[in-house]
């Protein structure tokens, strides 16, 4: 799991920082916790405060560790134009098996690194200047990457990327372990009619709309997609039909069929939920932008419950929606408030000692939290 993420000098971030390790001792809403690690995290801000592009820098990781979807408008700027002559900089810690490992780097673009540093344990593996082609640090003889041939790694590639890649690694290898969760992390959000996605890529790969619903009748899934509308508010009934040109489309059945293409925005969205949902058993790290935002408050509310409950990935999601500030769904240490300078959590935000029976929506809404 993701025990910590900080950014620094990117977009509009000059320095803001998540720990996912500072539990409180609640005894309510306790499954959005896991191995004392915040699982289920909803962060809030103004418009423009960056919560989509705190998603996004999250994410940086895939751009130069593994080869998955990457969505590059999601930097047409990239360094905090407050002071673009300064890289940005990237730390992550993770907590995966018995291993914590912080991996930390500095870029000026979304390829081109300036800086790369790897601890596991508190042993540093190595730190390495792209700049002087050089390593400032390495012990790769405690990790047996000291045969290494680093004669073919090119000046741009990372050093971790290289290891991974040039290394025969075991099944319980950690930098194995550490790839596999960064490939199977994925950032989503939706427009009116469809999806922008970065990261896990679903077997087939996917580009919008018409690949989901190729994916659900070739998948058998037209039933449980209809069950998972009329579970949440959508009482409609589906069929699958072959066209003139021998090809097969999702229709809704009224006294005459009408096309998937005529859904609500709010239909979309839950298709677009309902595609990811199928795939989440295979990922490490869900973030979901702006996730409700063609929801009807209650059905908002399910689904919150639905990602806490049946999925077992991390799952960050943002949102402006007030009504899901209450206890019964999470918890004051799971509720995060974004502002120009800092990111932190509903319980670390006020002197006010958090109880069960608060009304965060109602501290919320008042300012007891800085906003």
């Amino acid at each position: 799991m993701l025990k910590y993420f900080s950014v620094k000098n990117f977009k509009q971030f000059k320095n803001v920082e998540i720990d996912f390790s500072d539990v409180r001792d609640y005894k309510f809403s306790e499954k959005c916790i896991k191995n004392k690690l915040i699982k289920n995290a909803v962060i809030y801000g103004k418009n423009a405060s960056g919560k989509t592009n705190f998603g996004i820098a999250v994410m940086d990781i895939i751009n130069h560790l593994v080869d998955k979807e990457k969505n590059l408008s999601f930097y047409d700027y990239y360094l905090n134009a407050d002071n673009n002559q300064e890289p940005a900089e990237f730390k992550y810690k993770f907590l995966l098996d018995n291993y914590d490992i912080v991996y930390e780097y500095k870029k000026t673009n979304w390829n081109v690194l300036v800086e790369e540093k790897l601890c596991i344990n508190n042993n540093i593996v190595f730190d390495y200047d792209f700049k002087s082609q050089v390593f400032i640090h390495s012990k790769f003889e405690n990790f047996d990457f000291d045969k290494l041939n680093w004669e073919f790694k090119t000046q741009e590639m990372s050093v971790l990327r290289y290891i991974a890649n040039n290394t025969e690694l075991e099944n319980n290898s950690v930098i194995k372990k550490l790839i596999i969760f960064v490939s199977n992390m994925l950032w989503f959000g939706r427009t009116d009619r469809g999806s922008n996605y970065t990261g896990f890529t679903p077997p087939g790969g996917f580009g919008g709309n018409y690949d989901m619903l190729n994916y659900i009748i070739e998948n058998d899934l037209v039933e449980e997609l209809q069950q998972f509308f009329q579970t949440n508010g959508v009482d409609k009934k589906l069929t699958v039909q072959t066209n003139p040109d021998g090809g097969k489309a999702l229709y809704f059945v009224h006294k005459q069929l009408l096309p998937f293409k005529t859904a609500s925005s709010g239909t979309v969205a839950l298709l677009l939920l309902f595609f990811w949902y199928k795939q989440c058993k295979n990922m490490s790290l869900i973030i979901i932008d702006e996730f409700d935002a063609f929801y009807h408050y209650e059905l908002a509310e399910k689904i919150v419950k639905l990602l806490i409950e049946k999925v077992d990935a991390q799952v960050i999601l943002t949102s402006h929606n007030t009504n899901l500030l209450t206890n019964r769904i999470m918890r004051p240490d799971c509720y995060f408030i974004l502002t120009k300078n800092r990111l932190c959590s509903f319980s670390k935000a006020t002197q006010r000692e958090l109880r069960e029976g608060h009304n965060l929506e109602k501290l919320y809404v008042s300012g007891e939290f800085g906003e």
